[in-house]
């Protein structure tokens, strides 16, 4: 038996349509993770403090964990899994290895997907905008500067 407390909602996550059944309190995290079973989103904190669950939503930057599923009913969804291809790494994702922009791996995908957002936003022109701007998504492993790099590298070759 269907239960009642679900609401029927249709995102499109890396170029997929998906109809979902969820309860109204699921964040988009966890119905990306549990849900969907797409785990390159992380969850960090669970309180928007981190970057871990960062993904694109209609090409924004958003902290997944703060956000409710149902509130993107219809909304396009990218997350890391939607982002390059083994075959074909996107531009961020060459230069993330290129600048030993990781070491434990657990943020870079909030990393990657933020960087991919910041870049489309077109608002970072120095480094010290892009480290402002990338400050939501925390690193405890202290590869800051390789990501930094890493993201003034493609901002260069976009010129």
């Amino acid at each position: 038996m269907p239960d009642q407390n679900n609401q029927s909602i249709k995102l499109r996550v890396n170029g997929q349509d998906h109809e979902l059944e969820l309860r109204p309190w699921v964040s988009l995290l966890d119905a990306l993770r549990h849900t969907m079973h797409l785990t390159g989103t992380k969850k960090g904190c669970d309180h928007g403090q981190c970057g871990a669950c960062t993904v694109l939503v209609d090409g924004k930057r958003v902290l997944s964990c703060l956000t409710l599923a149902v509130m993107r009913d219809g909304a396009e969804i990218t997350t890391i899994e939607g982002i390059g291809t083994e075959e074909n790494l996107h531009p961020v994702q060459k230069a993330f290895i290129e600048h030993d922009a990781f070491q434990c791996g657990y943020c870079t995908p909030g990393q990657i997907c933020s960087a991919v957002g910041l870049l489309s936003e077109g608002k970072a022109d120095s480094r010290e905008e892009v480290q402002d701007l990338m400050s939501g998504n925390l690193c405890r492993c202290g590869a800051n500067r390789g990501i930094i790099n890493a993201i003034m590298a493609v901002k260069q070759d976009m010129r």
